[in-house]
């Protein structure tokens, strides 16, 4: 039986293998903004996967796209076969709760890994006068573009201080959009979900614009990682902003993770998890924010289902250990 099992398994591999090698196909991982740190996150996993892919005419584009939301209703839509999406999104869409709530439990969703950290900022210029986030009341701040995480993440902080849209002047921009205006103080604050250190943090910072980083660490905030298993305490270290912050500041975050769809091809899932883990220290060295990173702690923070052909390379490499049981579904 054993044996048949594992005939099954090659023949199931040698048949989907066949099935995305077999054209001159486009592979389409989905990012975020271009100044976030998903951009150049999903370019060093299609550079890993072209790799191996090049000689098979199948070529792998990274796309800059709105986010998390959009990138999982890409995935499971098959207009991309990969998205990076913060792990609260992941949960959400899983459990068909927020912007899936109409839509249900999206059952076809799976997971890969997840990678960096991402803490939860809220960025004010020193002279809008915002020292607390209850200072935002009549304050011009971006909350994030539809279909990014951080919107949700923006949303979240507002209603735990019992604050909403209604008490703020709300702004609904990407990254990039929202840098623009906030140098030319068409906004007084916004909020930016990212692995640190991040470049246009840095480069606010460079242009002489003089800013505060306002801590997320009430008993409210605390209040909001109980309720969500999804949330986590962090703490980012003066040294990466040591121009801004006079100690280390507290907030709270969520992590960064690869997704993928059931209907995606097991081999092609296995390709791209063996080209990242195979040259796992090349990866760790394509952002600042991915330097602490475990193999281990890559397979935490997950909801969806790991993929069968992910789950291929984790018990290739005895890593099975660290997956909650609950995701391994084979």
């Amino acid at each position: 039986m054993k044996v048949k099992i594992i005939l099954m398994t090659m023949l199931s591999f040698l048949v989907s293998s066949c099935l995305f090698l077999n054209n001159d196909r486009v592979i389409k991982i989905g990012t975020g903004s271009t100044a976030g740190i998903y951009y150049p996150t999903g370019k060093e996993i299609s550079s890993l996967l072209e790799t191996i892919l090049h000689k098979e005419h199948v070529k792998v584009d990274y796309v800059s796209t709105g986010g998390s939301v959009y990138n999982i209703h890409a995935v499971l839509s098959g207009d991309m076969e990969f998205g990076i999406a913060q792990s609260d999104k992941q949960y959400l869409a899983w459990n068909g709760f927020g912007e899936w709530e109409k839509k249900g439990r999206q059952t076809k969703l799976r997971s890969v890994f997840s990678i960096h950290p991402e803490s939860v900022l809220l960025i004010a210029s020193l002279e809008s006068g915002i020292y607390k986030t209850i200072d935002l009341v009549g304050k011009r701040v971006n909350l994030g573009n539809p279909g990014s995480g951080q919107l949700g993440n923006a949303m979240d902080v507002l209603e735990a201080y019992g604050l909403s849209e209604k008490n703020i002047i709300p702004e609904y921009l990407n990254a990039s959009e929202a840098y623009e205006r906030f140098l030319k103080n068409r906004i007084d604050a916004f909020f930016y979900t990212i692995g640190n250190p991040n470049d246009m943090v840095l480069n606010i910072v460079k242009q002489n614009k003089k800013i505060n980083i306002i801590p997320l660490d009430s008993v409210s905030i605390s209040r909001l990682v109980d309720k969500h298993s999804y949330y986590v305490e962090v703490e980012v270290p003066k040294k990466i902003y040591p121009t801004v912050l006079d100690t280390a500041l507290k907030t709270f975050g969520v992590k960064a993770t690869l997704v993928t769809s059931s209907d995606v091809d097991n081999h092609l899932v296995y390709l791209l998890t063996k080209a990242v883990f195979d040259n796992f220290e090349r990866f760790k060295k394509s952002h600042p924010s991915h330097e602490n990173l475990t193999v281990e702690n890559c397979l935490m923070g997950l909801t969806a289902p790991i993929h069968p052909g992910a789950l291929q390379y984790y018990n290739e490499k005895n890593l099975t250990r660290f997956i909650p049981s609950e995701l391994i579904k084979e």
